[in-house]
């Protein structure tokens, strides 16, 4: 398959934005449920998916042993403690509103930017993608950190606002005026 577009959706795993996952508490499931994020997703993945773009479902998560683990990371410092982002557990599992089909991409990251020593890359230029939409969570952390690498790479940037998530609403909304230096915002509606 060869297309200009593709569509990166980051870390909607259970461990962050499930009810029971172990970051739940941080307020991503809060967000998502009274945002409708769920259902933006659900909806962009279907314009892309109907639409033939290259469709990129990235997770963060580390081995069993945590060998890869950032232990001095203000962010995934505490995972090994709590046995929390373990790649082989439930908590890694893509959530039910945002996973793959047969044939999508899946890529593993152990860093917040989804292009950070990943096949991102490759996938995205091996296939001739010119143009990456974004959703994911959180906007102001892995979103962001893939659109600067995304931008820096070349690639027309989009940030699909409402398929995005946060810890909370400021964190979303604030967010959006810094991504928008980089990148083209819309919503689900406007792709």
């Amino acid at each position: 398959m060869s297309t200009e577009k593709a569509l990166v959706l980051i870390d909607y795993i259970n461990e962050i934005v499930h009810p029971s996952g172990k970051l739940a508490g941080k307020g991503y499931a809060d967000f998502i449920s009274r945002h409708g994020t769920s259902e933006k997703v659900a909806e962009l993945l279907a314009k892309a998916r109907q639409g033939g773009w290259i469709v990129c479902h990235v997770r963060v998560g580390f081995d069993p042993g945590y060998v890869s683990h950032p232990e001095n990371s203000p962010l995934f410092g505490a995972a090994k403690k709590f046995g929390a982002l373990n790649q082989d557990a439930w908590g890694c599992e893509f959530v039910e509103f945002a996973s793959p089909k047969d044939g999508e991409v899946i890529v593993q990251k152990r860093r917040v930017s989804a292009f950070f020593n990943t096949e991102l890359d490759t996938v995205l230029r091996v296939n001739g993608v010119s143009k990456v939409y974004f959703g994911g969570c959180a906007t102001d952390l892995a979103v962001q950190a893939a659109v600067r690498d995304a931008h820096d790479r070349d690639f027309a940037a989009v940030v699909v606002s409402d398929a995005c998530a946060a810890a909370s609403d400021e964190d979303h909304q604030n967010s959006l005026p810094v991504l928008g230096k980089l990148a083209t915002i819309c919503t689900v509606t406007e792709v």
